[in-house]
C-alpha cells in the first residue's frame, strides 16, 4: 500500500502534483527538496550556504513527521546548479547528517524549479508507527 505524505509540519507544500514523500512498507521516498521557505512560500536568499541549510532543514522536517530523522535515510541525491559549489553543499550536508553515511550521488543539472541552486532527495527506512 502506498501512503502519500503531505502534513509535515514547518516543511513547505509541495509546489507540484506529488507529495512531500511517499511511504511503502518502511521506506520512505522524500521528494527532491528545493530552499522553499514554507512561510513565505519564496526561495531563501543569501546563496548557496543558505539554500543548502535551507533544504536540509526541510528534509530534516519531513523525517521528524514520518518518526524519523538523517540516521535513517539509506540513499541521498544532490542536484546542484552549478558543481563548483560541491565543497561547500558537502560541508553543510556533513554538518547535518553528523555520523551518518548514506549512499550518494551528486549531479550538475542544467535548471531547478523556481531557480533554485540546489535540489535534494532521500530514502529513508522508518518502521511504521503502530
Amino acid at each position: 500500500m502506498v501512503e502519500y505524505i503531505n502534513d509535515s509540519e514547518g516543511a513547505p507544500s509541495a509546489i507540484g502534483p506529488y507529495s512531500q514523500a511517499t511511504r511503502v512498507g518502511d521506506m520512505i521516498f522524500l521528494s527532491g527538496q528545493v530552499p522553499l521557505d514554507a512561510e513565505t512560500g519564496k526561495l531563501v536568499e543569501g546563496g548557496i550556504e543558505a539554500q543548502a541549510n535551507q533544504v536540509m532543514k526541510n528534509l530534516s522536517l519531513v523525517l521528524k513527521n514520518v518518526g524519523g530523522d538523517f540516521s535513517n535515510v539509506c540513499k541521498t541525491t544532490i542536484l546542484l546548479q552549478d558543481l563548483s559549489h560541491f565543497g561547500v553543499v558537502n560541508e553543510i550536508y556533513g554538518a547535518w547528517m553528523k555520523d551518518s553515511r548514506p549512499a550518494r550521488a551528486t549531479f550538475e543539472v542544467a535548471g531547478l524549479p523556481l531557480g533554485s541552486l540546489i535540489e535534494i532527495e532521500m530514502i529513508a527506512n522508518i518502521p511504521k508507527r503502530p
